[in-house]
């Protein structure tokens, strides 16, 4: 009895698990990072549904899994009509909201976000502002973060301000991880194998596997990290 108890929760348990990353495909990484209230609150229903299936598992357990998938689905096409819509946005995801502007704060926005000032004050000195006069805009975004506009005179150096262009740089490309080389990153930055062969030998490698990492930077500059499992590290900071 126990045996068969068990096995009923381990398949369910794996349907469940089927279930979590199918959906969560289908609604995409942003809810996993960029959480909106109503991602919150389905993504919370769809993992309780799942529990609940894996946990107690039924006759009857079936209809938890086409719960998750209604949910899912219905996510999915707000998700969809929020992006067609500016109305169905501002409906389900709300509108930003302006905290402080040019010196002034606004209390009724204060009431309707649900902060106070000691939240506002904390959060800025996070960003680093310590003084709220070093602030031209606070902007409470839709999904509860703020959004900090510094004045003119606060703001980092840009080489627009000196009035410098500089040259436009490409990312740093991994073109063998783990031993495995990438063919089509190489070739993205224009370059070849015969290319990557030779700049491998001079640095003394004459194979992938005997490379944990190498990059190609902007200029065309192979760096290559050696897989160095022989040697004991040094605890510099023991």
């Amino acid at each position: 009895m126990i045996a068969s108890d068990l096995g009923q929760v381990a398949i369910f348990s794996v349907f469940s698990l089927a279930a979590l990353f199918l959906l969560t495909k289908l609604m995409g990484n942003r809810q996993m990072s960029q959480l909106t209230m109503f991602d919150y609150i389905t993504g919370i229903s769809i993992g309780s549904l799942a529990s609940e299936v894996a946990s107690h598992p039924d006759p009857d357990s079936w209809l938890g899994l086409v719960a998750m998938l209604i949910y899912g689905l219905i996510t999915v096409g707000i998700n969809i009509w929020n992006t067609r819509s500016l109305k169905a946005r501002n409906l389900f995801l709300g509108s930003p909201l302006v905290i402080f502007d040019h010196g002034k704060l606004y209390f009724d926005n204060l009431k309707k976000a649900k902060l106070d000032l000691n939240e506002i004050m904390a959060e800025c000195r996070s960003a680093g502002y310590f003084d709220p006069a070093q602030l031209q805009m606070i902007i409470l975004e839709v999904n509860g973060k703020l959004s900090f506009l510094p004045n003119e005179v606060n703001r980092p150096l840009t080489p627009a301000d000196m009035n410098i262009a500089p040259t436009q740089e490409r990312p740093i490309v991994a073109v063998i991880m783990d031993g495995v080389l990438f063919p089509k990153r190489l070739r993205s930055v224009g370059l070849s194998e015969e290319w990557l062969q030779k700049q491998m030998e001079i640095q003394d490698f004459h194979s992938y596997s005997d490379i944990l990492l190498a990059t190609v930077d902007c200029d065309n500059e192979l760096a290559i990290y050696e897989k160095d499992s022989n040697r004991r590290s040094k605890d510099y900071y023991a």
